[in-house]
């Protein structure tokens, strides 16, 4: 993947010339066409699907597959589902009868199980009932049940997250992968943490480190192998995904014992530091879990202890994903503040709880002057935790100066994708096209890829005044960012042509 990017380079460099020949009074056609289509949702619609999204910054892989293929993975490697539990099972079986089990081939003669299963691992359909009773839990309980299909598939999952974004027309994704876990967590297990001893903690795991690493770069490696064999990269057959640009999050799981949860930060810091395809690192699972919960501020620790040691590391991590009653009113108080202030968060993912910091006011200030861009995910806001429409505070981190961009968290869990994510902030809130190509350029500038931005203080910067010169072909030679914030705007101009043209659009 890193070496498509480079070849890419050539590409973006000689697209950036065209930026400034676009009409310049398309933009504001364009503008005006928004307007009149705020109204109109099958045409927002197809507005949206065309509208050049900058990037999808929070994004799960495994939760980005749809079920339908992870059946269909499950069916090719002879997995048997229990059709009862919702569940892919990671041996094989033959047709039984009066347990709910089948070999997942049967699916295709079946389209009572295969509609069952589906909706299980996915957010299809969801409706409450005495025994799958919120959306919260149905939508975590669907990793269980598609876990057995997706550990010999991450390419193949890969492929079908690039081949999507690019269908959606995303520059650039951040995915949140987890290579090399299991031996990370068990690496852990072997040295107990002594109160909050990470010193000697990293003492006692460093011996490892270097395998548990290499483990890590060797499963990414096999992935992104897979994926560009599915996509046929590089041929004359290869699929638009190979065209998105991609980096990785390394993602640890908090609802583990400390020293488990301290040996995956060490190790996965040490991955995002060595290995250029990661650009930083997260914690997730549910924040509301009784171990999330007590051991939150611990975790926090771990990582300020860690950004000692790797201060080049950056840190985007799932905060404030909570409501009231889904735990007490203390456990509301300051996440957000914590990761921001403790941790030293760059990008906070969810920040769903802001209103119910402590002194919310100041933490909203201190974010937008220290630029920690919140990433919005409102589909999976609303079937988690629903949090909806204008009870979602979107609009108030706007109006606080606070950055945000909008992500997609888990579109395959969540049936959706990232124009879907565009179309519920255009149609919740008064937004004009100016701040939705806002939105967009913000996936880019608040990424974690390596360069200098394009934009200084809000304006091009003045070496790509004029795109063709000499001194801005060098400056995005040596800017990742800076060149795909270009091609972005090169996007931009294609879309507006097209719009202005488009008798859908403009009668």
């Amino acid at each position: 993947m890193m070496v498509r990017s480079l070849l890419l380079a050539s590409v973006f460099l000689t697209a950036s010339v065209s930026v400034c020949q676009a009409t310049p009074g398309n933009e504001q056609k364009t503008a005006r066409i928004f307007t009149t289509l705020q109204s109109d949702p099958v045409r927002l619609a197809l507005f949206m699907r065309q509208f050049p999204k900058g990037a999808d910054l929070h994004n799960h892989l495994v939760g980005a597959v749809y079920a339908e293929s992870y059946l269909k993975w499950a069916a090719q490697d002879g997995l048997c589902l229990s059709v009862n539990q919702g569940k892919i099972l990671p041996h094989g079986c033959t047709a039984t009868l009066g347990k709910g089990e089948l070999p997942a081939t049967a699916l295709a003669n079946n389209s009572g199980a295969e509609n069952r299963m589906i909706d299980a691992l996915s957010m299809r359909d969801f409706v409450p009932t005495a025994t799958d009773r919120s959306g919260h839990d149905h939508f975590f309980a669907t990793f269980s049940g598609f876990v057995a299909a997706a550990e010999k598939h991450m390419g193949d999952s890969l492929a079908e997250a690039l081949d999507r974004a690019a269908q959606d027309h995303v520059t650039y994704v951040e995915l949140m992968i987890s290579p090399g876990l299991g031996g990370m967590i068990a690496a852990g297990s072997k040295h107990p943490l002594q109160d909050e001893n990470y010193a000697d903690a990293i003492k006692a795991l460093t011996p490892e480190l270097p395998q548990l690493v290499a483990a890590a770069r060797h499963e990414t490696d096999q992935m992104e192998q897979q994926a560009q064999q599915v996509m046929q990269c590089g041929s004359a057959h290869a699929h638009p995904g190979c065209a998105v640009t991609v980096r990785y999050l390394y993602q640890t799981l908090r609802t583990l014992p400390p020293e488990a949860v301290f040996a995956q930060l060490y190790a996965g810091y040490d991955v995002a530091h060595t290995d250029p395809r990661f650009v930083g690192v997260n914690i997730v699972a549910p924040e509301d879990d009784m171990i999330s919960m007590r051991d939150y501020d611990k975790h926090m620790r771990m990582f300020q202890a860690l950004n000692a040691v790797y201060p080049d590391v950056k840190l985007s991590l799932h905060a404030g994903e909570l409501t009231p009653g889904l735990v007490p009113p203390e456990g509301l108080t300051h996440h957000i503040r914590s990761a921001v202030e403790i941790a030293g968060a760059r990008r906070v993912g969810h920040g769903i709880d802001i209103l119910w910091e402590n002194d919310a006011s100041s933490l909203l200030t201190e974010m937008a002057n220290k630029k920690i861009m919140v990433e919005i995910n409102l589909t999976s806001n609303d079937v988690i935790l629903n949090i909806k429409g204008k009870n979602h505070p979107f609009s108030l981190y706007r109006r606080a100066g606070v950055p945000v961009a909008l992500s997609t968290d888990d579109e395959g869990v969540s049936r959706g994708n990232l124009t879907q994510e565009y179309i519920r902030a255009a149609t919740t809130w008064p937004l004009t096209y100016q701040d939705i190509k806002q939105l967009s350029r913000n996936g880019l500038e608040y990424a974690f890829i390596p360069g200098e931005s394009l934009w200084q203080k809000g304006a091009m910067t003045m070496l790509c005044k004029k795109p063709e010169a000499k001194i801005c072909q060098n400056f995005l030679s040596h800017n990742e960012k800076a060149r795909l914030q270009m091609a972005l705007e090169k996007n931009f101009s294609e879309f507006e042509n097209n719009v202005v043209k488009n008798d859908l659009f403009s009668h």
